[in-house]
């Protein structure tokens, strides 16, 4: 029998086909940190999910929101592509997934960065509108991060102790993650970590897409049922996953189990 379940589950897999849905392995980027989310109505659904890292060929420190809904607003305007034949091609090839990108920092990064490195002659960066000290080499060590050259410190360790530090800064804010959803829909799931699995699949030297529904399955019910219960446990991938529903997650950023919150 068709239910909704299988509607999700087929977005999500187009989404995959089409090199669309997230790879957290992704070989341009290095990750610091990253997000996931849902939301709900009615009549609708929706999957945030959020990475932010460093790509050297982009230069900058940047967090990337990656939308799958069955209904999206805000889309990109005409007026951001070549024709408007391509245009109709982007709303084709994409009725349910949109891609953007923010940038946390307000600093200018070719005077920060040395090649992929910090400049030795910088002292802070600007994130959020708001001075940020670099971390002293000391505390690397103690967020677990190892230094390949030290003392020097390169671009993608620094974006990870900030992350570490300023998780909810470099991450999107509420209204950058919102931003291409219905106002009707509402949070209901928010995850810190996850297993996220590989994807892409080598067969004869060609990549290819897997589908998503095995990481999805045990998640889709949160989605597609009311739930107005205080703590939701609901749990994608297995376990040892950090859950934090959406009323408990700003004061259990530590990612206690639901049950143990009150």
């Amino acid at each position: 029998m068709h239910s909704r379940v299988d509607d999700v589950l087929q977005v999500l897999d187009d989404c995959c086909a089409a090199y669309a849905f997230p790879l957290l392995d992704n070989g341009y980027v290095y990750p610091a940190a990253a997000r996931l989310s849902l939301h709900h109505s009615n009549d609708d659904w929706a999957i945030v999910i959020e990475t932010f890292g460093y790509a050297p060929r982009e230069g900058t420190p940047s967090t990337i929101i990656q939308t799958f809904a069955s209904r999206l607003v805000n889309r990109k305007s005409s007026e951001q592509y070549v024709n408007r034949q391509a245009y109709q091609n982007y709303l084709a090839q994409h009725p349910h997934n949109e891609f953007r990108s923010v940038y946390p920092f307000d600093d200018d990064w070719e005077a920060i960065a040395d090649e992929e490195g910090v400049a030795q002659r910088t002292q802070y960066v600007s994130l959020r509108g708001a001075r940020m000290n670099l971390p002293t080499l000391e505390s690397y060590a103690t967020l677990g991060i190892d230094l390949e050259n030290r003392p020097r410190v390169q671009i993608f360790e620094l974006c990870r102790a900030i992350a570490d530090l300023r998780r909810n800064d470099v991450l999107a804010t509420i209204e950058e993650r919102r931003h291409n959803l219905d106002p009707t829909l509402r949070e209901i799931l928010v995850l810190d970590e996850w297993r996220h699995p590989e994807f892409i699949e080598q067969n004869e030297n060609r990549a290819t897409p897997k589908r998503s529904s095995n990481w999805l399955s045990l998640s889709l019910p949160a989605i597609v049922h009311d739930i107005d219960r205080r703590c939701l446990r609901t749990r994608i991938g297995g376990t040892g996953s950090k859950l934090a529903c959406s009323e408990c997650a700003p004061r259990r950023r530590c990612g206690r189990a639901p049950e143990l919150c009150s």
